[in-house]
This record gives structure tokens, sequence and C-alpha cells, in this order.
């Protein structure tokens, strides 16, 4: 009877010790796929994007897809305030950022491959591209590489041209950022297009929503029924840059600033 009864406490003793590593395997996985943001469900929609924190975070992406559904009404909404189809605007962030998970895109959350160039004044990073060690823009959020990127376009001359394409006319607009100099690959707008027509991309260039029409130029002088901000004490151009989801560069343009000076009581366009 002791032989039996020594027999079944080691039979349990096994299946206990089974059990429970099954329960830590399993507990391991469900941690795989936590993201820097400590986030465990996919962010699909822009309300669900966290705000801006001056903390620098980023998205893990598992595919193509994946990127698309995070981003597209982003994409969607550069397009209703600038002109620049949505299918291009996710077409160069899928290409440029390696559908997130490039070098650049990770460390940076530059997501659109913008250099510093001349006047950039926010944060930095060098990365290899053309040549090494060249000076990319770097943003707390990707959301801030989206609309950087819509501003980018819309207020150096060289592409202006592009906005006399219809938004929904996407092989002009990828052969148009060629020829304008957005990329020395002599294959950007076939790459473009590619992905455009792999994904089906090109069903975000109609407006959803309440939103019936989409600018089609840029827009440099503020409507009569722009938002406004009036200036309190403690403001900077960049804090109200954060607040109103805007740049420092678009708000000195829509307000024809010459310098970042500004006084309490003052009034300035933000949207």
């Amino acid at each position: 009877m002791k032989k039996y009864s020594f027999l079944i406490c080691v039979i349990l003793l096994v299946v206990g010790c089974k059990s429970k590593k099954t329960t830590i395997r399993s507990g391991k996985l469900k941690t795989d796929n936590v993201v820097s943001h400590k986030k465990k469900t996919p962010v699909k929609t822009y309300k669900d994007l966290p705000k801006d924190e001056g903390k620098f975070v980023y998205f893990k992406f598992n595919t193509a897809q994946e990127y698309i559904d995070t981003f597209s009404e982003i994409a969607q909404i550069e397009m209703m305030a600038y002109g620049i189809p949505a299918s291009i605007t996710l077409a160069q962030g899928l290409l440029e950022s390696g559908y997130g998970k490039g070098e650049l895109a990770m460390k940076t959350n530059n997501h659109f491959g913008i250099k510093c160039h001349t006047g950039w004044e926010g944060d930095y990073d060098f990365h290899d591209d053309d040549e090494k060690g060249e000076c990319f823009r770097k943003y707390n959020h990707p959301r801030y590489s989206y609309r950087d990127h819509s501003v980018f376009l819309t207020t150096r001359s060289r592409y202006a041209f592009l906005f006399d394409y219809h938004h929904k006319d996407y092989k002009a607009w990828a052969k148009g950022l060629r020829k304008a100099g957005y990329a020395t690959d002599k294959k950007y707008p076939q790459k473009l297009i590619y992905l455009i027509d792999k994904y089906q991309l090109y069903n975000y260039d109609t407006p959803s929503g309440s939103v019936t029409n989409v600018k089609r130029k840029p827009i440099i002088v503020p409507k009569a029924n722009s938002k406004k901000h009036i200036v309190q004490k403690g403001d900077t151009l960049y804090s109200i840059s954060r607040k109103y989801f805007v740049s420092v560069e678009e708000l000195m343009r829509i307000n024809r600033m010459q310098n970042t000076n500004l006084s309490i009581g003052q009034e300035l366009v933000v949207k």
C-alpha cells in the first residue's frame, strides 16, 4: 500500500510541474507583441493614437496591412487638409519606413525619409542614406511625421505642380514626385504604384464620413472661420504647435510671422 501511495504522489508531482510550465510559456507568449508604448491591442484609428507627451514612442508592425490600418485615417485627414492623395501618402510611408520596421523609422519616427534641410529646428538624428551620417528629422510620434510630410510638400515650390493633378490620379502623383526630386531611385514611381495597386490604397482617396470634398491647392491665407488661439503667459510657438498638431513652420507661415516672438493676448490662427 505504501508503494502505491508513493507512485501516486510522484505522478501528481509530475503533472503539477507540467501544468506550471505551460502556464509560464503562455504568459510569455502574451508579452511578445507588446510595443514600446505598452498598448496590448493594435491601434486602429486616429483618435486612439496617444497624445504627444514629449516622449518618444513608436509602433511595432508585423505586416504591411497593420501599418495601413493604423495610419490610413491619418493619411485621409492629411488629404482633406492639404490635397495630397491618401494613397500616395500611405504608399510613401510604407516604402520609406519599410512598413515601420526600417532602422530610420524605429529610431526617429521619420516615416518619409525627410532630411533636416536648412531651417529645421526640431530634433534630429544621423543615418546612412545616399551618403554616410546624413541628418534626418526626428519626431516624438509618427503622426507628426505625417503632418510634416504634408507641410514639406505644400511649402516647397518644386512640388507645386503636383497639386494641378486630381487627388485621385495617384499615378501622375507618383511620377511627379520622382520628377520633382523627392527620391533618387529611378523606379520610385513604379514602387509607389505597385504598393497602391497591391493593397488597393486608392480606396482611401475617396473622402469618408462628413467630408464631401478635398482641397486641391495648399492653403496659404487662412479663411475667416479659421480656428484661433489667444497667446497666454508661458506660451511658445512650439507648445502651441503641439497643442493644435501643427508645425512651428506652418504657424509662422499662416500668420505671416517674421520671427518666433509672441506677446500675451496675441491672436494666432492655428487651423
